[in-house]
């Protein structure tokens, strides 16, 4: 529509012009033919003392002279109208093809770009890699040191890779922090494009010196051809098939751990689009409440008695069937969802185990995503309070790398919650990066052992002096232990010689779903009130802790 409008105004003022013009020319005919009349009239008027000329005469040559010079001036600011606008359209041209931040090309022009290059390479029997370009934590970057001195990391990346990149590669800002270029290169020959790449990875190994800070910073980048060594690629139609290849690589570069660079292969295409029918399908279940709390038994190792659950996530899909939590959770928690995910999961636990016996204990595992947010221990509070859930029944896991992301915080999540009677366990201790010191200052309540380390007693003359330290440790410590993976008796057998453990594993049995607990519980006579559920009078002291927790929350 723009540029419909301005191609009218343009028509409009070249009508106007072809209008000036013609009356220039008329006016100069006219004055040519009236002057050859009037002027020898006048001189001999003058000099002679003839007749006057016609005055009409007069009046049309002196009118003549007017349009002449009206015809002129309108020439004259023709060409500086013709002048201002070539050079408006230049800069509009230029300003709709490159970044304004960064002086490189932009996603629009390096499309038109990509098209052309490809074109001309195929005539010439070359190809054509696109390369995707991602600063790695940019939004990190952006947080702690603002907007402005972002904006100068990006100045400084593009001044890097520009500096790196041949005279024939074309660099263009794709928005963001993703960069891309594009160039030819010879098919028998990729492991130029190789050095090139390996070549950018030195230019980002200086720090980053920006007005007021200096940063670290890595690239991840994805590589992608019309080329293979099947030949040219009969499915590149066009410059965005070849980009988005490229950025699907990038993509795994990412995934694969981040400052690094990946050529694409079409496994990485079927791989992404499973992942974003995964992430479709975890909102999707959300909703529709696919995703369920399973329960798995701890057990008091010395005496064999049922003594609490472990929560379990899992995911039931009609699409996929059974998920395993370490595919979901990980989606779950880069997509945003885990927060809420977690939330539903804890309101049916809580629900189930309202109606276990009072002694029966849930464990659950908390994401450290939901220990960034401040309001967590007051949220979790209230729905204990909402399910009439007393405090002391309810132990969080922690796992170790949650101790990294902000300690304090997490110190202040730990004691709100012991304050009202949670108990707090450190998951998977041993597999983390915790120190000594941490675990002396933070108030944990009990340590869990990873199954890793108890794998290795798997035989009755096997010995693990991992577990026999942290064993040892929580013992100085004064820490209660919960053990993972009994998967067999060999295991069950050395345990029970270190002391009073709970442990849990397959060989007390698979995780249940709320419905199976239930139906076991009552088999053993271990329900609240021999089932009468959680209005029964046994649950008049819990009813009573649960009230004096929701004064407090409020």
């Amino acid at each position: 529509m723009v540029e419909l409008d301005r191609t009218k105004k343009l028509r409009g003022s070249a009508d106007r012009d072809l209008v000036a013009l013609g009356i220039a020319t008329a006016a100069i005919i006219l004055f040519v033919a009236t002057g050859g009349r009037v002027l020898p009239a006048a001189i001999n008027a003058v000099f002679a003392g003839g007749a006057a000329p016609d005055a009409l005469l007069v009046n049309a040559l002196l009118l003549n002279v007017v349009l002449i010079i009206f015809g002129w001036r309108r020439y004259r600011e023709l060409k500086v109208e013709i002048n201002d606008r070539r050079t408006a359209e230049e800069l509009a041209r230029e300003l709709s093809e490159t970044d304004p931040l960064t002086g490189c090309l932009n996603r629009r022009s390096m499309a038109r770009i990509t098209n052309e290059l490809r074109g001309e390479a195929r005539a010439k029997g070359l190809a054509v890699v696109y390369c995707m370009i991602d600063l790695d934590n940019f939004k990190q970057i952006n947080d702690m040191n603002g907007h402005t001195a972002g904006d100068s990391a990006l100045v400084e990346l593009a001044r890097r890779i520009d500096c790196v990149l041949p005279n024939e590669a074309s660099l263009a800002r794709i928005g963001g922090d993703e960069f891309a270029f594009v160039m030819v290169f010879d098919p028998n020959q990729t492991e130029r494009v190789d050095d090139l790449a390996i070549r950018l990875y030195e230019a980002m190994a200086t720090p980053f010196v920006l007005e007021q800070v200096t940063v670290d910073a890595t690239l991840s980048m994805g590589l992608a051809s019309d080329h293979s060594k099947h030949g040219f690629d009969p499915k590149l139609h066009s410059s965005d098939v070849l980009m988005q290849r490229a950025d699907i690589a990038m993509y795994q570069a990412k995934k694969e751990g981040k400052n690094r660079y990946f050529w694409f292969e079409p496994s990485m295409e079927s791989e992404l689009r499973f992942r974003n029918e995964l992430e479709m399908g975890i909102r999707s279940g959300l909703h529709k409440g696919e995703f369920v709390p399973y329960y798995e038994q701890q057990v008091d190792v010395e005496s064999g008695e049922l003594v609490g659950f472990e929560m379990l996530a899992r995911w039931i899909s009609p699409s996929f069937g059974s998920i395993n939590p370490e595919i979901f959770i990980p989606i779950a928690e880069e997509i945003g969802v885990i927060a809420e995910l977690s939330d539903r999961l804890i309101e049916s636990a809580l629900d189930d185990a309202g109606d276990w016996d009072e002694a029966i204990t849930l464990s659950i595992n908390i994401s450290p995503v939901q220990l960034r947010d401040p309001w967590f221990a007051q949220k979790l509070l209230k729905m204990l309070v909402k399910h009439n859930f007393p405090p002391h029944r309810l132990e969080i896991e922690i796992t170790e790398s949650c101790l990294h992301d902000n300690v304090d915080m997490v110190r202040g999540i730990i004691t709100s919650l012991r304050n009202q009677g949670v108990q707090i366990s450190l998951d998977d201790f041993g597999t983390g990066y915790s120190s000594l010191e941490q675990l002396r200052s933070l108030p944990f309540d009990r340590l869990k052992i990873d199954r890793s380390f108890v794998s290795e007693l798997s035989s009755p003359e096997a010995k693990s002096p991992i577990v026999d330290a942290i064993v040892y440790l929580g013992r100085g410590l004064d820490l209660p232990m919960t053990v993972e993976g009994i998967e067999d008796e060999a295991i069950l057998g050395q345990l029970k010689q270190m002391g009073k453990l709970k442990g849990q594993g397959y060989l007390y049995g698979r995780p249940e779903s709320g419905a199976e607990v239930r139906k076991r519980l009552a088999a053993n006579g271990k329900l609240a009130a021999a089932g009468e559920g959680r209005k029964g009078p046994q649950r008049s002291t819990d009813s009573g802790e649960a009230q004096a927790l929701s004064q407090r929350v409020s």
